[in-house]
C-alpha cells in the first residue's frame, strides 16, 4: 500500500486507495482499507481554497442551464461538464481546459495554454474530447460556467456544430459546476501543489499529461 501510495504522487486518499486497491486484485473492503492506511502511514492530501483568474462578460448571452445540479448520466456522450483553472510558473499563469464526461468521470480532453482565449484554450479541449468520442455527440449536453472564455460564442457555436447542446452555470453559483470544478481540485491537490514551484507552461502540459 506505501508502494502504490508513492507510485500516484502520494496523495490517494481512502476511496482512490480503495479503488485502486481492487483495480490491483486485492479483495478488501473500504474499512479494511482505512486501517491498512493508518497503520501504513499514508493519507490523502487537503485541498485548498479556489482561486478565481476570470469573470463573465455581463453583456453576453448566455446559453440556458440544462443540468439543474443533477451531475447524473444514463451513459456516455450524454453530459460533459467543463471548466478552466490555472496554475502560477515563473513566468507567469498557464490555464488549464478539462472537459470530463460526467458518467465515466473520465477527462476526455485537456489543453494548457499561456493565453486564456477561447480559440485557444477550452476549444482545443473540447476537440480532443469530441475526437476520442468519435465526433458522435448527438444529444450531448456540454455543461460549463459562466466565464468568458467558455461561454465565448465562438466556443458555443463549436459545441452547436458537433450536435451537442450548450448549458452555462448561473453566474455566482459554483454548484451549479460542481463536478468539473471538484476535477479541477483534485488536479490541484493532486499534483499542481505536490509538484510546485513550476517554470514553464511547458512544464506544466507535459505533467498535465502523465497525469490525465
Amino acid at each position: 500500500m506505501a508502494r502504490l501510495h508513492r507510485e500516484n504522487y502520494g496523495v490517494y486518499g481512502l476511496q482512490k486507495m480503495h479503488a485502486l486497491l481492487r483495480r490491483q486484485g486485492w479483495n478488501v473492503g473500504r474499512d479494511q482499507t482505512e486501517r491498512l492506511m493508518r497503520a501504513a502511514g499514508v493519507r490523502g492530501v487537503r485541498r485548498s481554497k479556489r482561486l478565481f483568474t476570470t469573470k463573465s462578460d455581463p453583456r453576453q448571452t448566455l446559453p440556458h442551464e440544462l443540468v439543474k445540479r443533477r451531475f447524473t448520466a444514463e451513459g456516455p456522450r450524454k453530459l460533459w461538464v467543463a471548466d478552466v483553472t490555472c496554475v502560477a510558473t515563473w513566468r507567469g499563469f498557464a490555464y488549464v481546459a478539462f472537459v470530463t464526461d460526467v458518467y465515466s468521470r473520465r477527462i476526455g480532453g485537456w489543453n494548457v495554454a499561456a493565453a486564456l482565449k477561447a480559440d485557444i484554450l477550452p476549444l482545443q479541449a473540447l476537440d480532443m474530447a469530441a475526437w476520442a468520442a468519435d465526433g458522435n455527440l448527438a444529444g450531448l449536453i456540454h455543461h460549463s460556467d459562466h466565464r468568458s472564455c467558455s461561454s465565448a460564442l465562438v466556443y458555443t457555436e463549436r459545441i452547436v456544430a458537433l450536435d451537442a447542446t450548450p448549458s452555462t452555470r448561473t453566474v455566482g453559483d459554483s454548484f451549479d459546476n460542481a463536478l468539473a470544478e471538484a476535477v479541477n481540485g483534485l488536479y490541484k491537490t493532486e499534483l499542481v501543489r505536490q509538484r510546485s514551484p513550476w517554470r514553464t507552461d511547458e512544464q506544466v502540459e507535459l505533467a498535465t499529461l502523465e497525469y490525465v
